[in-house]
């Protein structure tokens, strides 16, 4: 093939990526073509070990010599492998109607954090940086698809803050990438500096009790979801993406379903789904129960639960209240403590406020159950903000209960799910 042939081989190999980068090197009687996808590559390398030596030398012959001494040079032989060598990092050089492959690669890997919120057992530990071109590099690193397409903006019209959005051209769903489009150009506060922030102005209702994106630290959770059509936001200075559209299941999944077999993965997911009722629907039955429908338990249990309560001096629902609000304090001073005491301040605070609640009879034994299940229970949901909108649902069906007993607790059920029912994601 001829050069001019090569040129638009691969040009149109890489036609829906915006990062293919090409530079024509030409001294004299002297000319090559370089070919790279730039947040891959060591840029510096580049520089001095292709670029600079070529106009240093006075032929060609001499240069492909050089080259083909190398320690990063690599030898193709297809077409094909051309292609999957460029999505891995490699240089491309057209010299004489022919090309050659050098690895100049770039790893940020020893730039990234750890993972910290969206922990895992198995699977990658690896969590996104500060850094907007390192996190480019981390995705593409996994992403091997000439599709991958990232368009730059700016967000804040103080500080001009730098931002992305990646998407697989081929695979991504269009009508949400529009309405996530416009929401961004709509978008018109002086100053945003968190992918949080973004999240906020970009959902759809202001208002929602329920998050209409995902927020994740995880590469692996990206890579997955782009591979699945979806939209993946980067904000410079956050080591957090924003996902969309998304659907309800996708806050109950961790990226380890993946890495088990069905069976395990199956057995996980149900313990999630059972954790989220119990969180949701523990604190209203009981004092549906207790102040409405005692005889809904066996009569051994209501007289159990009766007696413990013997001496307390609240309602049902002041003391769900009052243990329930204590338990959100000690989960908030865990966040805001310095890491080296905050687990030891919130285990010994809460036992200390669990024996004392109830040897000064504030609190039933049950309640301290409760309490103790339904904080198990909101930990077992994998993405922190359907946990955050969990939390304060909580409380609307335990007024719910208050007011009109299991019943109430039905409704309000129903008229959640309703909710759930009535919402979207950018039209999904």
């Amino acid at each position: 093939m001829s050069s001019e042939e090569n040129i638009k081989w691969i040009n149109e190999q890489f036609k829906d990526t915006n990062e293919l980068t090409m530079k024509t090197l030409e001294d004299d009687d002297k000319k090559a073509e370089l070919f790279y996808i730039k947040p891959l590559i060591n840029v510096e390398l580049l520089q001095q070990i292709i670029i600079k030596p070529y106009f240093e030398m006075q032929s060609e012959t001499k240069f492909i010599r050089y080259l083909k001494a190398l320690p990063q040079f690599q030898d193709s032989k297809s077409q094909e492998q051309l292609k999957t060598e460029v999505l891995n990092g490699n240089v491309v050089l057209f010299i004489q109607n022919k090309f050659y492959l050098l690895d100049l690669k770039f790893s940020f890997n020893d730039q990234t954090n750890a993972a910290s919120v969206e922990t895992t057992i198995h699977g990658s530990q690896l969590a996104l940086s500060d850094n907007i071109a390192t996190n480019i590099n981390i995705i593409r690193s996994d992403y091997h698809q000439p599709t991958l397409y990232v368009e730059y903006a700016t967000i804040g019209q103080v500080n001009n803050h730098k931002m992305a959005i990646i998407y697989d051209k081929e695979k991504v769903n269009k009508n949400a990438l529009k309405l996530i489009t416009e929401k961004l150009q709509q978008v018109d506060k002086q100053v945003i500096t968190s992918t949080v922030q973004l999240s906020n102005y970009i959902n759809n209702k202001k208002l929602s009790l329920f998050p209409q994106l995902i927020m994740t630290e995880r590469p692996d959770r990206i890579v997955y979801n782009l591979a699945g059509g979806k939209v993946i936001i980067l904000v410079d200075g956050n080591p957090q993406a924003l996902i969309a559209p998304v659907y309800f299941f996708d806050f109950m999944t961790s990226m380890e379903d993946n890495y088990h077999s069905f069976y395990i993965s199956f057995f996980l997911k149900f313990l999630r789904y059972t954790g989220l009722f119990i969180s949701l629907l523990l604190p209203g039955l009981y004092i549906g129960i207790t102040s409405f429908a005692p005889e809904v338990f066996r009569t051994e249990l209501a007289l159990t639960i009766a007696g413990s309560r013997i001496g307390v001096p609240f309602s049902s629902f002041v003391e769900v209240l009052f243990m329930l609000f204590f338990m959100e304090m000690l989960l908030e001073a865990s966040i805001r403590l310095p890491k080296s005491i905050s687990a030891t301040a919130t285990t010994v605070g809460g036992l200390i406020l669990g024996t004392a609640v109830t040897e000064a009879s504030l609190a039933s034994d049950i309640m301290v159950i409760i309490v103790s299940a339904v904080a198990i229970s909101t930990f077992v949901i994998p993405i922190n903000e359907m946990a955050f909108s969990i939390r304060v649902i909580r409380f609307i069906f335990i007024l719910a209960a208050t007011l009109l007993g299991l019943a109430g607790l039905t409704l309000a059920l129903y008229a959640m799910i309703m909710y759930l029912v009535s919402i979207d994601s950018f039209g999904e």
